[in-house]
């Protein structure tokens, strides 16, 4: 099993925070089932185009984060 990442977490806490099975929510944004499951449990390589269309519902999108870096350039 993979682990779970943020990104996996915050999706399946807002999915229950309003009431979405993982059906309610593919359907809505329009993606398949199997990629709604593949989120939810961590999968490390996913599409951002769907990424974005499954968080689009809750007003939410995939950016850029800043990350700490051990080498200054």
């Amino acid at each position: 099993m993979a682990e779970k990442s943020r990104l996996s977490q915050q999706v399946k806490a807002l999915r229950k925070q309003y009431h979405l099975t993982q059906e309610d929510l593919s359907f809505k944004s329009g993606v398949g089932l199997r990629f709604v499951r593949d989120m939810e449990q961590g999968k490390k390589a996913l599409r951002m185009d769907k990424v974005n269309a499954v968080l689009a519902l809750f007003g939410k999108e995939l950016g850029v984060v800043e990350q700490p870096r051990g080498v200054e350039q």
